[in-house]
């Protein structure tokens, strides 16, 4: 798959397409806000501890890790150093330690500036892209997803991958997505071979058609 381009601008607070692909579930909350998936494209909230300074913000292409601290390429040409320890939530299209993180992976991450300029970082969500797409294709196992003029390879993960039809609470059922549809799609993109990892596949009720 080629390299990924777009040319719209994106939010700095969040990690969206553009810098998962360019060129290239966790549970609970924390005193700096909610740390699942979907958390990482909320608006930022302040902390209701007033000890707790407020959120700052992180995203990026990793360039190197030197033991903790992870060396990051920002999509504006920035850089920036985030320190992950023990409690800082992973997510990798799934909870996860920071031994999954991996120098080219892409990061978005949130946390407490330190005096140094490091970010030390409450949550950290890696790859993770958020995707509108019309699904072409259906496969047991994976999705063939547009996006724009890109064709994107969607993994179906047993027991992680669920739909969400309309406003309905998401599901394991996948038989009604359908070819045609457009979708929502959150999950975690592969720097290896440019698919993503499917874990949310949001799409109107009855839209497409039946397989």
């Amino acid at each position: 798959m080629s390299a990924y381009r777009t040319g719209t601008p994106l939010d700095r607070r969040r990690f969206l397409t553009t810098a998962a692909l360019h060129g290239a579930t966790v549970v609970g909350a924390t005193a700096l806000g909610a740390v699942d998936a979907d958390a990482a494209f909320a608006a930022p909230m302040r902390p209701l501890d007033p000890a707790v300074a407020e959120s700052a913000f992180a995203e990026g292409r990793i360039t190197a890790i030197n033991d903790d601290v992870l060396a990051v390429a920002g999509s504006y040409g920035d850089h920036s150093r985030v320190r992950v320890t023990g409690a800082t939530s992973v997510w990798k299209a799934r909870a996860t330690t920071a031994a999954d993180i991996e120098t080219g992976d892409g990061l978005y991450a949130r946390g407490v500036p330190l005096p140094d300029g490091t970010l030390a970082a409450d949550a950290v969500w890696v790859n993770i892209v958020n995707l509108d797409a019309t699904i072409r294709g259906i496969e047991k196992t994976r999705l063939h997803l547009a996006h724009g003029h890109h064709e994107i390879v969607g993994n179906l993960m047993a027991e992680t991958t669920s739909a969400a039809y309309g406003t309905a609470s998401p599901t394991a059922d996948l038989s009604r997505l359908t070819i045609g549809q457009s979708a929502q799609v959150l999950g975690a993109w592969r720097p290896s071979d440019g698919s993503v990892d499917l874990v949310r596949v949001t799409v109107a009720p009855g839209a497409g058609r039946r397989r």
